[in-house]
């Protein structure tokens, strides 16, 4: 997220006030980056990744594990402490706050350069790993029997149950912010942006957010959330679980259920803008495989999921769209009788039915100059702002091609829900904050980031046009994150390298059904994806393929349409990328994709179906899908010995397999 500027955020009621304007300007401002950095050309491919950490306090006196909120202030030290900036900047580290308090964001400091050096994406993001844990390490105590780590968690396993926070009496005063039944407000940065933004999504919803994941059933079960429990703190939002709350489901009722999950992020630098949107549409339906394939959460709330993913639980935990946009009934209709969130009726002009939360699947293909794309691939009920697409069309500043308007369109059908007062103003051709204000609250599959007015094609110090990459689990070991990156970057140099011929394009209703599909408990073993029948054809059709032979198949896979090429182009093998492994300067790249063929041939489990195996043998699980606090301890401990590739009780060994773990652990960075 980066460093957060010092301001006075706006409640919902006075910020709703500004949303025209913040969408006006934002396009206007939108206008003037395409008129000054729409020719640039030729950039390299530069790129790098985003890491969420937890941190953990291991209370060994208690036998629990808690999120650590705490020792937040550490995340102030690595930015302003000056021997910690040297020791960031001398291992090309950044740190950077996230939503939960017990969260960290680090990114390297100075993008990566194509793959000269394979494993410097892995010793990178060890070095941020080794810089956040010997900074909270000093807070261990012996005394007290506990323990902090930084974990790179996806979902905290006890998130809003008992005990699950480390500050005494979390809830001897109310949580005003998110109003939740489960979180204390502690959980949430201190920085003002993000209280008032989750204030803001629950007061323009017109009730509290609403997360229903269906629970794992085992035989002992309960049909309902048991956690769920009375109180009359706030009105009405403390009658809303007994509405809307689902049998046999996971009840979530605030923004930090979504927003306190850790994911993994790449963005890609592409050529030109060309590039940048054939790139875009080219790793849409990569999204939903990757998220299958990286799935890592498997527990929420205490529960074990009939899912493994985190996607949908943080779209809902944003979904900002009251009733009447969600075409849905108010969870108390005599609390908000015209479903619209408490808009009066001269603001409800712009308002109209929305079918998804600003945190999604990707929408709309992006299309431009390429051979292969046909509007009608653009299938799925998008609405769109017609005064934002008339105006991206028609100007005398920068006019837009029609597909490229239409995406933009589409996401300035939202409001702002974080807006500072000392920003309201802004100069069009200089600033781009009020466009970044809803791009970067549009929380998609993929991001198209567009530059700066800075990024003149002469200025090359300024960012180009860039592609987001955002579905992606995070993994418990370096090792895996960096294999993930690395096996995403190469499909990303094959997509730029044979754009000429490579047709990435299906229907985008399939994209969606696919992400559907990936939520399903195991799904990348179990459940089949919609898939191009051939990259090299004008054709979208598509059939179903399992994971394995999406990655596998020798005619449509990716291995064989997109590592294996890149890999011979690149003169690192000369027929399949199995001959690294015999190689002396790229053997660890061949164990990268080794734990990507494995994974998504079955033979090794995802980290959340190896999670879920070891909560259902535990000796304290009762059959019941609860995550008690001491199967949430030893969890946390498994998870650290993992990180740590720590094989005393062969751990390693029944994650990774014989063949990567003998690897790593004869080959430690």
């Amino acid at each position: 997220m980066g460093l957060l500027a010092a301001g006075t955020p706006l409640c919902w009621d006075e910020a709703r006030r500004y949303s025209e304007h913040i969408r006006t300007e934002g396009i206007e401002q939108l206008l003037y980056v395409f008129q000054k950095a729409g020719k640039r050309d030729n950039d390299p491919l530069y790129w790098g990744d985003e890491l969420e950490y937890m941190m953990v306090e291991v209370d060994n006196g208690n036998s629990n594990a808690m999120v650590d909120v705490v020792h937040d202030y550490v995340l102030t030290e690595l930015n302003t402490d000056p021997s910690s900036k040297l020791l960031c900047k001398e291992h090309n580290v950044e740190f950077h706050p996230e939503y939960g308090r017990y969260m960290i964001e680090a990114t390297p400091g100075v993008p990566y350069h194509g793959l000269a050096d394979e494993s410097y994406v892995e010793y990178n993001m060890a070095q941020r790993r080794k810089i956040a844990d010997y900074k909270l390490s000093k807070f261990n105590s012996a005394e007290k029997h506990t323990r902090y780590v930084v974990l790179s968690l996806t979902s905290f396993p006890r998130l809003g149950t008992d005990n699950f926070i480390n500050i005494p009496n979390p809830w001897n005063h109310k949580n005003s912010a998110s109003r939740s039944l489960f979180l204390p407000d502690e959980i949430i940065n201190r920085h003002v942006r993000f209280p008032t933004l989750t204030a803001n999504i629950r007061t323009r919803r017109g009730e509290k957010v609403c997360i229903n994941i269906p629970m794992y059933k085992d035989e002992k079960t309960p049909k309902h959330d048991t956690s769920i429990y009375p109180r009359d703190w706030f009105v009405p939002e403390d009658m809303e679980a007994a509405e809307v709350s689902k049998p046999g489901h996971i009840y979530m009722d605030a923004m930090g259920f979504g927003m306190g999950s850790s994911c993994l992020q790449m963005t890609y630098q592409a050529p030109n803008i060309e590039k940048a949107r054939f790139l875009y549409d080219s790793l849409v339906n990569f999204a939903p495989v990757l998220l299958s394939l990286s799935a890592a959460a498997p527990v929420f709330k205490g529960w074990l999921a009939d899912q493994d993913v985190r996607w949908n639980v943080i779209s809902g935990a944003v979904d900002c769209r009251t009733p009447w946009e969600r075409s849905e009934e108010p969870a108390l209709p005599q609390y908000n009788i015209a479903g619209c969130g408490g808009v009066a009726p001269r603001d409800r002009k712009h308002l109209q039915r929305i079918p998804k939360s600003r945190y999604s699947a990707v929408d709309l293909f992006l299309g431009g100059h390429n051979k292969f794309f046909n509007r009608t691939y653009n299938d799925a009920n998008v609405p769109v702002n017609t005064t934002v697409l008339k105006r991206l069309l028609e100007n005398d500043i920068a006019p837009l091609d029609y597909d490229l308007a239409k995406h933009f369109a589409h996401l300035f059908i939202r409001d702002s829900v974080s807006i500072f007062e000392e920003s309201i103003n802004q100069d069009r051709e200089t600033s781009t904050n009020h466009f970044e204000n809803l791009q970067s609250t549009n929380w998609q599959t993929l991001r198209f980031k567009p530059p700066t007015q800075k990024a003149v094609p002469s200025n090359k110090k300024a960012p180009g046009w860039r592609v987001e990459f955002r579905p992606l689990e995070v993994q418990l070991t370096d090792f895996e994150n960096a294999a993930f990156a690395t096996f995403l970057y190469l499909v990303v140099d094959a997509v730029l390298t044979f754009s000429d011929n490579l047709n990435p394009y299906l229907m985008m209703s399939k994209v969606w059904e696919n992400m559907h599909i990936a939520h399903n408990r195991d799904s990348v073993r179990g459940d089949k994806f919609h898939w191009k029948k051939k990259f090299n054809t004008e054709s979208p059709d598509t059939s179903l393929c399992s994971i394995d032979e999406i990655f596998h198949s020798a005619s449509n896979g990716i291995f064989s349409n997109f590592i294996n090429p890149i890999l011979s182009y690149r003169n690192l093998i000369d027929k399949d990328w199995q001959e690294l492994k015999t190689s002396v300067t790229h053997k660890r790249l061949y164990y990268y994709l080794a734990l990507i063929s494995k994974r998504a041939s079955g033979e090794l489990p995802s980290t959340a179906r190896y999670m879920r195996h070891f909560i259902l043998n535990h000796s304290d699980y009762k059959q019941d899908s609860r995550v008690s606090e001491l199967i949430n301890y030893d969890l946390i401990l498994l998870a650290e010995r993992i990180t740590n590739l720590d094989n005393s009780n062969d751990e390693i060994t029944g994650f990774f397999g014989q063949e990567i773990s003998e690897y790593l652990l004869q080959n430690r960075l």
